[in-house]
């Protein structure tokens, strides 16, 4: 680990010009904000995280979970992984996502890690965090050699010919399934982006993963309320049973009235280069009968565009099994 200056925070606009002044004495991409620090501090160790200045957020209050007004819900972005899977506004009435962080890491994690760490979780591909391979997500324009490399773990859907890293994190599949809004404040003030518009696609430029500019931070994600009735789940498909990322995992939620299925939200983790909403999935299953037919349909659109590489084939099946069977569960669940 290379040496850094820590700062701590006293307050979010605090943190903010802490962070805006910094990237313009020149250091950029160099400032990082520190929170659980669970990807962060692994990355550092590594290398491949090489901060010069630390700014520690893990004290401020931004940690609530709280409702609103509109019957949808505010969670802080310091606020526990923990914490948060097992809340009252969480656990039964937003079920997918509660479910999806307690399959993600271990207690001890779960205790540490925070919501806007989790949005900003980086990829596990094992060239991304090996410094003395190459990577255009690490390094631009070294080359990807996971593309004709190992890639039994990586993306089969939204990759360039520049990257395949797959997104690592189980919560955020949940959050894109329940349209979450991130909200940001940064020097020039406040926005709002819903969780679709956050994560960019690698296309040419891996290195750049979301929309946050210098010095922005987020501050909270809100929930919007769900239709009455609806039922939501999350089902994940890995090597493993504990302690491992998905090969494959499917974010749902659905309402069924008079026999139809009048909503439905389609996520998919690890399969794709971001969080996947999968709309073609949800645009099949719009109005149609709540059965396997119309689920196995849905599977194969939300699939249709996968490019597999040469060792990660098998995610195509796997990841419309994994549908399938999160839509079935979710069509039975009084």
């Amino acid at each position: 680990m290379e040496l850094f200056q820590l700062s701590r925070a006293q307050d979010v606009r605090g943190a903010i010009a802490a962070g805006a002044a910094s990237a313009d004495a020149g250091h950029g991409a160099q400032v990082r904000f520190l929170a659980g620090g669970t990807t962060l501090l692994d990355l550092m160790k590594l290398n491949v995280e090489r901060p010069a200045i630390v700014i520690d957020i893990s004290r401020l209050p931004l940690d609530r979970i709280e409702a609103l007004p509109d019957g949808g819900v505010k969670i802080g972005a310091t606020a526990r992984n923990a914490d948060l899977a097992l809340h009252p506004l969480i656990r039964e009435p937003y079920a997918v996502l509660s479910q999806a962080l307690l399959a993600g890491a271990s207690a001890q994690l779960r205790n540490m890690a925070t919501t806007a760490g989790n949005l900003l979780q980086r990829t596990r591909c094992v060239y991304f965090r090996d410094t003395s391979m190459p990577c255009n997500k690490r390094e631009p324009g070294s080359g990807c050699p996971a593309i004709d490399g190992f890639n039994r773990t990586l993306a089969i859907l939204g990759t360039s010919d520049a990257c395949i890293a797959t997104n690592p994190s189980d919560m955020n599949a949940a959050l894109t399934a329940l349209d979450a809004t991130i909200h940001i404040e940064g020097p020039d003030g406040t926005r709002s982006v819903a969780i679709d518009d956050f994560y960019l696609l690698p296309g040419t430029t891996p290195q750049r993963e979301t929309v946050l500019g210098a010095g922005e931070l987020i501050t909270h994600v809100t929930l919007p309320p769900l239709p009455a009735g609806s039922r939501s789940l999350y089902l994940k498909l890995r090597d493993r049973a504990s302690y491992e990322f998905a090969l494959a995992s499917a974010a749902v939620v659905m309402q069924i009235e008079n026999g139809r299925i009048a909503y439905a939200r389609v996520a998919l983790g690890g399969v794709g280069t971001k969080p996947w909403h999968a709309l073609e999935a949800e645009a099949v299953l719009h109005g149609a009968p709540p059965d396997t037919a119309t689920f196995q349909k849905a599977a194969h659109a939300a699939l249709a565009n996968a490019k597999p590489q040469s060792q990660n084939g098998f995610k195509v099946e796997l990841a419309r099994r994994c549908i399938v069977h999160a839509l079935t569960q979710a069509a039975a669940h009084d």
